[in-house]
């Protein structure tokens, strides 16, 4: 397990209705992660997130009760709750869920917005262009999260914040291959493009092709780090 950090945690700009509830709280952990903000390693302090969100322990527990039955944090006896570094078999189940996710959202959303997606792949190129692998990975992140807005449905929105979370995670460990990222940028520009065309069916396929190929490279990533 990475050597775990402390973290400074600060309230989010506005309450949730739900706010102060052990839901509330795991929705405020979750999309920290699916950001960027907490590493795979990071300790999760109970005394600095109960004080920074103005919940109780009880409460903070609850909430990672719900992350760690969605693999995002893990209890470690007698040293605390810590962000997940997911494994091989994590990454497969992230990609067997957005494979029936994603493509059904460009078949049959009904609400795409092709040009919110076209402003996510500037914004992707723009980071690019500076060399911005950080920024890169948020594009894709918010691409994708776009993607699934199409559906309307906010049970499948929550599940895919779910998984945008651990692939957050995933991406981490890919930081030292900045070519990873570069590729899906034009990806995501491809896609766009069939999408603006009305090719619905075409840009399916590619994107189940699309994520064959991203589980394949980081499995490979993985299973190099474990040699």
């Amino acid at each position: 397990m990475p050597t775990p950090s402390l973290i400074r945690y600060a309230l989010p700009d506005e309450a949730a209705p739900h706010a102060h509830t052990g839901a509330w709280v795991a929705s405020v952990l979750r999309k920290s992660i699916a950001d960027g903000q907490l590493e795979p390693g990071a300790k999760l302090s109970e005394q600095q997130l109960a004080e920074a969100l103005s919940v109780s322990r009880n409460t903070l527990r609850e909430a990672f009760t719900v992350l760690a039955g969605e693999l995002i944090v893990t209890r470690v006896p007698n040293r605390g709750v810590f962000v997940m570094a997911p494994g091989a078999e994590q990454v497969r189940e992230i990609y067997r869920v957005r494979r029936l996710l994603e493509p059904a959202a460009v078949l049959w959303g009904t609400r795409l917005d092709v040009a919110a997606l076209e402003g996510v792949v500037e914004t992707a190129q723009r980071a690019r262009e500076a060399g911005d692998v950080a920024a890169m990975a948020s594009a894709n992140q918010r691409f994708h999260e776009q993607l699934i807005r199409a559906t309307e449905s906010s049970q499948v929105e929550r599940l895919m914040t779910q998984v945008l979370a651990q692939m957050r995670l995933v991406f981490h460990a890919m930081r030292r291959a900045p070519d990873f990222h570069t590729r899906y940028v034009d990806a995501n520009i491809a896609l766009v493009q069939l999408l603006r065309q009305g090719e619905r069916v075409a840009a399916a396929d590619e994107l189940r092709a699309y994520l064959d190929r991203a589980e394949a490279e980081l499995l490979g990533h993985l299973e190099a780090d474990e040699a």
